[in-house]
């Protein structure tokens, strides 16, 4: 116990590591507590840190930031009704397609596992591929119809598409037009003295601002290289696949792994054994070879390396805590993290007491 005492005494005396401390615990928790409450402003900050990009730019060809604002703005609207009413009712189709096609796709998928029997008798049983595809057949229906039966037909789901629509761009353009005011606001409610805490926030800042912008362009460059490629190659579903394999790229290492299973039984299923489900998943695999080597290194030149093992430890806790948004800023928030550990004060070490012989020691 006194090892502890004296740990805290040593490292929470100093009062810019319990501000630091505190402002932490103050947003984990509202973000804990009221997460989905405030979804909608947690989505508008997030456009927002998106679009500042854009608006930085303008603004450094020394155009007016409010002009620049209304620019982005104004691309941002187009680009949401276009994917609202031209690229959603096509990918609601495709889903359809796909979920009436699930008894197919699990039978050919059941026709191959029951090869392995035949080959691994002694730990392979036809009984133990039978259950695993009845319980895959009846998830994956279960699946397809909760996407097909969303609709809007209930009080609460009119009112949070209303919200969305309305609410969300509201929010992400006053983000934009008076970031300085809100900053400004929010500066006058903490500490004048908050120098440790604000080298970790502009470090986070800078972070997360690059993370965002780099992953939405790697997900926009992996989604159509997909589609572009799968298109060419005649595959089923080449939207809807294409989506699925740039929304992989949000979990590193474990994505892109999970989506080589649908892409590989869309294409068996549609071309059985044979060259054209070889090219399928060579075409993946070089996809995935550029992403990982050349693309997501040139986006993401800016931002903290972090180790492997932190990466998938902080998917697993934070995915756990805060589901979808947890993934997505899984990266995010290892870096705060590290640059809490990196800011945080080193305490030390009293220095080695002398033996010269030649000086006293005292008696």
């Amino acid at each position: 116990m006194r090892l502890i005492r004296d740990w805290f005494q040593r490292h929470f005396s100093d009062p810019q590591v319990v501000i630091l401390v505190g402002m932490l615990i103050v947003v984990f928790a509202g973000i804990y507590f009221l997460g989905r409450m405030v979804v909608p402003f947690l989505t508008g900050l997030v456009m927002a840190y998106l679009l500042e990009g854009l608006v930085r730019f303008l603004t450094s060809w020394r155009v007016p930031r409010l002009l620049a604002v209304l620019i982005v703005f104004f691309g941002f609207m187009t680009g949401s009704f276009f994917a609202l009413f031209w690229l959603l009712p096509m990918l609601t189709k495709q889903i359809a397609q796909l979920v009436q096609q699930i008894p197919g796709l699990i039978t050919h998928t059941q026709a191959l596992l029951l090869q392995l029997p035949e080959r691994y008798p002694k730990f392979i049983t036809d009984e133990q591929v039978v259950q695993f595809t009845t319980a895959l057949r009846n998830e994956l229906f279960t699946f397809g119809q909760k996407l097909l039966t969303f609709s809007v037909a209930s009080v609460t789901g009119l009112i949070t598409i209303i919200v969305y629509l309305i609410i969300v761009p509201m929010l992400i353009f006053f983000f934009l037009k008076d970031k300085e005011k809100i900053v400004s606001w929010l500066r006058a409610f903490l500490p004048k003295e908050r120098t440790l805490a604000s080298q970790v926030w502009q470090e986070v800042d800078n972070q997360i601002g690059n993370y965002i912008r780099g992953k939405f362009w790697e997900i926009l460059i992996v989604w159509g290289a997909t589609y572009a490629t799968f298109l060419w190659l005649g595959l089923q579903y080449a939207m809807l696949l294409g989506l699925v394999v740039g929304l992989s790229v949000l979990i590193p290492y474990i994505g892109a792994a999970v989506v080589t299973l649908p892409v590989a039984i869309v294409a068996y299923a549609q071309w059985g054994f044979g060259d054209e489900l070889l090219y399928v998943l060579i075409a993946y695999a070089v996809i995935q070879a550029i992403d990982g080597n050349i693309l997501a290194p040139l986006l993401f030149s800016e931002v903290v390396d972090i180790h492997p093992v932190a990466i998938i430890l902080a998917i697993l806790v934070f995915g756990g805590l805060w589901g979808f948004w947890g993934i997505f800023f899984a990266i995010p928030l290892a870096t705060v993290v590290q640059a809490v550990l990196r800011a945080w004060p080193r305490s030390i070490p009293p220095p080695p007491e002398s033996t010269d012989p030649g000086l006293p020691r005292g008696e």
